[in-house]
C-alpha cells in the first residue's frame, strides 16, 4: 500500500520518510508520557537543585 505512494512521490526517498514518521512517534509518546505524569511527581522534580552547587549555596543561607 504505501510502496504505491513512495512511488508516486518524485525526487523523495524512502529514509527521510521513514525518519520523519520514527519522530513523530517518539513525539507524540514524549506528549503522552508528560500527560499522564503524576503532578505531585512534576513538583518534586521541580523543587529539586540543578547542581551540587546550587544546594551548597542553598544549605549555608538556611
Amino acid at each position: 500500500m504505501f510502496k504505491y505512494y513512495f512511488e508516486q512521490v518524485h525526487n523523495v526517498e524512502v529514509w527521510p520518510i521513514i525518519s520523519l514518521i520514527i519522530f513523530f512517534v517518539f513525539f507524540v509518546g514524549l506528549i503522552g508520557y508528560v500527560w499522564k505524569m503524576r503532578k505531585d511527581y512534576a513538583e518534586h522534580m521541580g523543587d529539586l537543585p540543578l547542581s551540587d552547587e546550587s544546594l551548597n549555596e542553598f544549605q549555608s543561607q538556611e
